[in-house]
């Protein structure tokens, strides 16, 4: 079931004086994951709040990793395409497939845009698709 207000059940767990900082950095990270993203002011009060102004970089540096720290609506556009994946086999347990697995085998099929992917190098010509190179 969806969390309807998230924020209103992340403070008091934030605020709390029982919770060590790394946990919440943690609450953070996945309230930021659950949302796509929050905006700058939002992110600045709550590290200010919680007073986790030196480790706020553990929070900040993800935008490497291409999380969306800081929602954009120009970040919504550049959204890796996903594959239809409804007629494979799960588990009960694992449902959802990771982007990664996506990338991965685009990657193999040679079918990466070198525009959002400039340091994977293409195929050679005379490779089959057989397997990973």
């Amino acid at each position: 079931q969806k969390v309807k207000d998230s924020m209103r059940v992340l403070l008091p767990v934030l605020l709390s004086k029982s919770h060590e900082s790394y946990d919440k950095i943690r609450a953070i990270l996945l309230y930021i994951f659950s949302t796509n993203g929050t905006t700058q002011e939002n992110l600045d009060k709550l590290i200010q709040n919680v007073q986790i102004e030196s480790d706020s970089d553990m929070i900040r540096n993800w935008k490497y990793l291409d999380v969306p720290v800081i929602a954009s609506p120009a970040a919504q556009q550049h959204k890796y395409p996903r594959r239809d994946r409804s007629s494979e086999e799960t588990y009960q347990l694992s449902r959802w497939t990771p982007v990664i697995k996506d990338v991965m085998e685009d990657a193999i099929e040679n079918k990466l845009d070198s525009k959002d992917w400039p340091y994977c190098s293409p195929c050679p010509p005379t490779w089959n698709g057989s397997g990973a190179v």
